[in-house]
């Protein structure tokens, strides 16, 4: 049996409160891996505005911390 059949077996055990409850998890596991992912695409987006603020001589001597 997969956990997705054990995790389904259990749930339709639930009563509906706590079935709720679960729903409300799932729904923040989902928001939680979306969030990182946008947060991944602005940083490289971002990035290139960046690197002329990065990459100058100034600044070399953070390059090496």
């Amino acid at each position: 049996m997969s956990v997705k059949e054990m995790i389904k077996k259990e749930i339709d055990r639930l009563p509906e409160n706590l079935a709720n409850e679960v729903y409300d998890f799932v729904m923040f596991l989902e928001n939680k891996s979306e969030i990182k992912d946008l947060a991944k695409a602005s940083q490289s987006l971002s990035t290139p505005s960046f690197q002329k603020i990065w990459d100058n001589e100034e600044d070399a001597v953070y390059d090496t911390l």
